[in-house]
């Protein structure tokens, strides 16, 4: 992206997150970003260029968020989710997630002008927890369910603002998730029985 772009993009970023989505208009974004309605259709296009060039930037933003994470020396026993969860419901970071997924919610409302951006998203961010997975659970539907977990207790605390009880609800899907490894492991290491080894002869 080339530099006046991004500082554009940053900048409309913070717009954003002053004024919100629905009363978007280039004329007052312009006039804000210090710059001309003329000149963000040259950068961008069209509104909906904008919007998604912010997408795309909040999303490199957390993808390179979340492996700095997963890569960073943790306490024992600290699950990356749970790492990447605590980091988003801060004080500071909240308000970029809640602009993320109300871009997302108007992209998926208009999937002929965002389809191919949620697509890619979703596509790298699957890749990316598939990296941070163990190896035996390193497939797309696995991948896919701690994602889908986040999501939607993110969409609840934004639409509740509870966040002690979508955290323990976290901390319970984590928890059914550990459970069922080792449950898988300990039937690995199980011998067969007698009677099992017998009618396998």
């Amino acid at each position: 992206m080339q530099p006046r772009k991004e500082e554009l993009t940053a900048a409309l970023i913070d717009y954003l997150l002053a004024h919100g989505l629905s009363e978007l208009s280039l004329r007052p974004l312009a006039a804000e970003l210090g710059t001309s309605a003329r000149l963000l259709i040259y950068h961008f296009g069209s509104k909906e260029g904008l919007l998604a060039a912010a997408m795309d930037a909040m999303h490199g933003h957390l993808r390179s968020s979340l492996q700095a994470l997963a890569d960073a020396h943790a306490p024992k026993g600290t699950k990356p989710l749970r790492r990447f969860w605590d980091w988003a419901i801060t004080a500071e970071n909240f308000p970029y997630l809640k602009l993320l997924y109300e871009l997302q919610i108007l992209a998926a409302r208009n999937p002929e002008t965002y389809g191919h951006l949620l697509k890619n998203h979703a596509a790298s961010w699957l890749e990316l927890v598939k990296r941070v997975m163990p190896d035996d659970e390193r497939d797309a539907a696995m991948a896919s369910l701690p994602i889908a977990v986040f999501d939607g207790l993110f969409l609840e605390l934004m639409n509740t603002g509870d966040r002690k009880r979508t955290t323990h609800a976290l901390d319970r899907f984590i928890g059914l998730v550990e459970q069922a490894r080792l449950h898988r492991a300990s039937a690995t290491l199980k011998p067969r029985s007698t009677s099992t080894r017998k009618r396998g002869t």
